[in-house]
Order: structure tokens, then C-alpha cells, then sequence
């Protein structure tokens, strides 16, 4: 996906916290005193296509450690912003003269 948006083109990644069950179950849950296991379902898309998956508790580390090794190695193309020159206000009065106010008696 990365790959095909190279010259043109974005890639949306969304992260949300899961407990992949129905509501019902999780109050189940909730009422035998058992622990919710939440993941995390991550979703990619570029507009055409779009990916998903799902990952625990134990294996967030290393999901993350590969996505960013990814992000690294396709965030070759990005381009750099253009910024307007905006001249700081406390430069335009040393250019005039002195940047002191005058003492007051």
C-alpha cells in the first residue's frame, strides 16, 4: 500500500482499542468478574484499498517496532512544506532603531 502511493497519493492508519466482543458478552464478563482482554484493530487505506488486523496485548511491542521500521523506510517521498518568510516583530524594531522603551520618572 505503501508502496503504490509512493509518487501519488496518502495512506490513512487509524489505531482503536477493541475487546472484539459484543456488548453482551463483555457485561457477561464484567458481571463473573473476569478481565476484559482489549486489542488494538489497526486499519490502513489509501482510498481504493483498505487492510485490517488485530493485535493483543503481547504482541503490541513488536507490531510496533515493525510499523515504524516501515514508516522509516517509505517516508522517502514526503516532500517539504513551503513557508511563507514572516518577519518576527522584535527584528523589525532593531532595524529601526533601539527595541528600549523610553523610562518613565
Amino acid at each position: 500500500m505503501f508502496e503504490r502511493s509512493t509518487e501519488k497519493g496518502s495512506v490513512w492508519v487509524t489505531l482503536k482499542r477493541s475487546s472484539l466482543k459484543s456488548k453482551v458478552q463483555r457485561n457477561k464478563l464484567a458481571t463473573a468478574g473476569e478481565s476484559i482482554e482489549y486489542r488494538c484493530l489497526i486499519r490502513a487505506t489509501d482510498g481504493k484499498k483498505t487492510i485490517s488486523t488485530s493485535v493483543g496485548q503481547k504482541d503490541h511491542q513488536r507490531f510496533q517496532a515493525s510499523y515504524a521500521t516501515i514508516l522509516k523506510a517509505h517516508m522517502t517521498a514526503l516532500k517539504k512544506r513551503e513557508r511563507k518568510d514572516k518577519k518576527k516583530p522584535a527584528e523589525a524594531d532593531k532595524r529601526e532603531g533601539s527595541s528600549k522603551r523610553p523610562k518613565k520618572s
